[in-house]
C-alpha cells in the first residue's frame, strides 16, 4: 500500500545506547554517537575533566577553566544522568537514585574510582584551594612516585623553585611502568631541581603530628602539607553483583575481545582503564578504544555484519611524562628522551586544545 502525501512514513526507532562513565573514553563515545542513537550518559559528576591537565591546574587554577568541561557543553542531543550506576539487569542500568535506563547497547567506561566534587564550580574551587595550599607552604611532601607524583613534583619545582619538595616512593625506582633508563633520567632531573627523592619507603599518613611524618624506615620528615599521589582503585567494584560479574578478571578488570566487547555479551562494550587489555593505562589509548567502539556501534546499529567490525590492537610502550612547563621525559619503542624536545610535544598546552577540539569545542 502506498501512503498518501499527508501520511508520514513509519519512523524507525533509534537504538538506545547507555554510556556509563564520563571520562576520557566515555565522553568521546557519547559525543560521537549523539546524532546516531538515543544516548544516555551516566556519570556521578556533571563534567568531563581532561586528566593530563589536572596537575598543572593545581599550580595554575586558570588551566581548569579550559580542562574542566560541563557534559552539556559537548553532549547536547542526549540525556545526562548525574548519578552512579549500581546494577545491570534485564537489559537496563539501575542508578543510585533509583532510575532505570533500558539499552540496546551498553558501553562501560568507569575507569578508576576517584572522589571529586559533583559540579564544575565545586571542582574549580577545589583547584584554587589546592593552589592556595601550595603557595602558603614552605615545604611540601608528595607521596607516590608514579606519573602523578612525578608530574606534580615537576610542576611545583618549576613554578615555585624556592619551596622544599620531598617525594617518597615505595618502589625501587620512579615511574616503574616504563623502562629503567627513563626512570633514572627522571630522578636526575628532579634532583637537579632540588627535589629530595626517597625510594623504597612509604609514609604513614594516619599518624601525622604538627607537620611531622614518619616513613616505613623510621625516618622523620617535616612538611607543611602533603599530596597523596598513589594509584586509585579500578572503578569496577559495583559490577561484582551484576550480570557482568563473570566477565571480571582477578584484578577487577573487564575481559574484552578484540572488538572491545565484554566477553560473553555481544551488546556490551568496555573501554579505557577498566579493560584487561595488556597495555599501559593511558588517556590517549582510552580515546583510541572509544574510536573503535564508535565505529563498531555505528556498524551494528545500521545492520552491518559482525565480520566487518573494527578490531583493536594494544598500544605500544609509549609514555610521555611532563616535567614542568617546558620539559618532559618520553619513552618510545627504540629511544628514551628527556628535555625540551619531548616537552614541546606535551608540556606546553598538555593536549588541552587538541582534546577540546575532539569534543567540537573552541580550543
Amino acid at each position: 500500500m502506498v501512503s498518501s502525501a499527508s501520511e508520514e512514513p513509519p519512523r524507525r526507532r533509534e537504538k538506545r545506547v547507555v554510556v556509563i562513565g564520563g571520562g576520557v573514553g566515555g565522553s568521546l563515545v557519547a559525543k560521537s554517537l549523539q546524532s546516531f542513537a538515543d544516548v544516555v550518559l551516566i556519570d556521578p559528576k556533571e563534567y568531563f575533566e581532561i586528566p593530563w591537565a589536572s596537575l598543572r591546574a593545581m599550580v595554575e587554577p586558570s588551566v581548569a577553566e579550559r580542562s574542566v568541561i560541563d557534559h552539556a557543553d559537548y553532549f547536547m542531543s542526549g540525556q545526562i544522568v548525574c548519578s552512579a550506576a549500581v546494577d545491570i539487569r534485564d537489559g537496563k542500568v539501575l542508578t543510585a537514585d533509583g532510575s532505570r535506563f533500558p539499552f540496546d547497547y551498553l558501553v562501560i567506561a568507569t575507569g578508576h574510582r576517584d572522589l571529586v566534587p559533583r559540579s564544575r564550580s565545586e571542582r574549580l574551587i577545589q583547584y584554587r584551594a589546592e593552589c592556595g595550599k601550595i603557595k602558603s607552604a614552605n615545604s611540601i611532601l608528595i607521596v607516590g612516585g608514579g606519573p602523578t607524583g612525578v608530574e606534580l613534583a615537576g610542576e611545583i619545582s618549576v613554578d615555585f623553585p624556592d619551596k622544599k619538595v620531598t617525594l617518597v616512593h615505595r618502589g625501587s625506582r620512579l615511574l616503574e611502568f616504563i623502562g629503567a633508563k627513563a626512570s633514572q633520567k627522571t630522578l636526575d632531573w628532579l634532583t637537579s631541581r632540588r627535589v629530595e627523592v626517597i625510594l623504597e619507603q612509604s609514609v604513614d599518613l594516619t599518624s601525622v603530628s604538627d607537620g611531622t611524618y614518619q616513613t616505613s624506615a623510621g625516618e622523620t620528615l617535616k612538611a607543611d602539607c602533603h599530596f597523596l599521589c598513589t594509584g586509585k582503585p579500578i572503578g569496577s567494584s559495583w559490577l561484582r553483583e551484576t550480570i557482568l560479574k563473570e566477565s571480571l578478571d582477578s584484578r577487577g578488570r573487564l575481559m574484552v575481545d578484540e572488538q572491545l566487547r565484554v566477553r560473553g555479551h555481544k551488546n556490551v562494550f568496555a573501554i579505557g582503564d577498566i579493560t584487561d587489555i595488556p597495555e599501559l593505562k593511558q588517556g590517549y589509548l582510552a580515546q583510541r578504544h572509544a574510536e573503535v567502539t564508535v565505529k563498531n556501534l555505528k556498524l551494528l546499529m545500521t545492520g552491518g555484519r559482525e565480520s566487518k567490525m573494527a578490531t583493536y590492537k594494544p598500544g605500544s610502550a609509549i609514555a610521555l611524562v611532563s616535567l614542568g612547563r617546558k620539559e618532559a621525559v618520553a619513552q618510545f619503542p627504540l629511544i628514551t628522551v628527556i628535555g625540551c624536545l619531548p616537552g614541546m610535544i606535551k608540556s606546553g598546552d598538555l593536549f588541552v586544545g587538541k582534546t577540546r577540539k575532539q569534543l567540537s569545542l573552541n580550543p
